[in-house]
This record gives C-alpha cells, structure tokens and sequence, in this order.
C-alpha cells in the first residue's frame, strides 16, 4: 500500500552524510571562490592554496620519513585530503559513490565500521602511494576512502556467495570494471598513479572487513565456511 508520507529518497545512514556534507560543502565553496563569488579576487587561488594545505604530498612525506620527524599539521594531510577535489566534477564522483556505497555498507557495518572503512583506506593509501612511488603529484579526492567502501561492499558480496556456495570471484566483478576502465582512460587520454593509492583503499577496505563486520572474523569466517 502506498504511504503519501513516505519519503521519495531511501534514507541513507547517517554516517553517509557524516562523510558526504563535508565533501559536497567543501567543493561548494571552492567552486564559489573559482568564479570570484566568494573570496574576491583572490577566489581563484583558494583551491591550489587549500590542496597545498590539506592535500598529500609523497614529497613531503619522503621528507617525513628522511627526517624522522612527523609534525601534526603534516600527518594530519592523510585524513584530510580525501575531502578536497581537483574540480567539481571529480567531487561529483566521490560524491555519488559515498552515497551509494555508504548506503549498502552502512546498513550492515555500524558507524564506527564505516569510518574506519573510509579513513582507513584513505590512510593506507595515501601511505603506499608515498612509499612506492616518487611522484611529485599532489594526491587528493575521496577516491581511495570510496575504494575502500568498493571494498568493503565486495567484502559483504563474497560472503554472501560463500553462504550461498555460489562463484565466490563475481563479487570481484565491481572493482575489476572500474579498475579497467580507469586503466583504459589512462592509456589513452594519459593519467596519473593515483590508482596505486586507490586499489590500495580497496584492499584495505576488503581486509578491514574481516574485523570490523558484525560479529567480526569470526562471523565472517563461519558465514564462509558455509555451503
């Protein structure tokens, strides 16, 4: 039976928004200060001075690790990054994805789960992109924290096939896609190695899984143990 007081939009657990607001209200901001709304004249360069600011810098972190040295206001780049976007359009991406994704995870994992989700897979793969590579490119956007909800969503996919004694590498099937497509769009209109750091999120957000499900490995252990 129809209810004309239900809600047209699926409600979305609030750790969703948690992670969401703060990216759409950033970008919003910049985007006014690109078109010199907000800012002045000056509007123009708060997105470069804010990447430079929040964003992930191997260099800096190479510098980090030279030096022995890890001043806050230099690790706290590995949580905030994920928040500040090259452009609208690459925030309209991590965007959709938080949404969707946040609501199929958040649904099953608590909120805590979904944080360390998210900020977990930020934090490995800003850290392997650092480490294995010597690029000069600022690393920034929510892509590796939304792989890492990839992940976990791939995580909760392949523990139903097991219960279910079905093809378990179907669940696969989601990251394989986009990884190519993303593979494929580099090699023809050039890219950067930001995929290191985002398949890096993915594996994170997969093997976070494992702890941070409901009921923990345990659960998922016997779920997969099921046939």
């Amino acid at each position: 039976m129809h209810d004309p007081d239900r809600s047209p939009l699926n409600p979305l657990p609030f750790v969703v928004w948690v992670l969401a607001g703060p990216v759409a209200a950033i970008e919003l901001l910049l985007s006014l200060a690109d078109r010199g709304i907000v800012g002045g004249g000056l509007g123009f360069t708060w997105r470069v001075e804010a990447i430079q600011r929040f964003g992930f810098s191997g260099q800096i972190f190479d510098w980090m690790v030279a030096n022995h040295f890890y001043p806050a206001e230099q690790m706290i780049r590995f949580v905030t990054y994920p928040f500040f976007h090259a452009s609208f359009t690459h925030m309209m991406f991590v965007f959709v994805f938080i949404l969707a994704l946040g609501k199929m995870v958040g649904e099953v994992f608590s909120t805590v789960a979904v944080l360390a989700v998210f900020f977990g897979s930020a934090i490995m793969g800003a850290l392997v992109f650092g480490l294995l590579l010597d690029d000069p490119a600022w690393l920034v956007g929510g892509y590796p924290a939304v792989y890492g909800l990839i992940g976990a969503f791939t995580f909760l996919l392949w523990v139903r096939a097991a219960g279910q004694g079905s093809g378990r590498l179907r669940a696969f099937g989601l990251i394989g896609t986009l990884l190519g497509i993303q593979l494929l769009f580099g090699a023809l209109f050039g890219g950067s190695n930001e995929w290191v750091a985002d398949l890096s999120g993915f594996a994170t957000g997969f093997g976070l899984s494992f702890v941070v499900c409901p009921g923990g490995w345990r659960r998922a252990l016997a779920l997969i143990r099921q046939r």
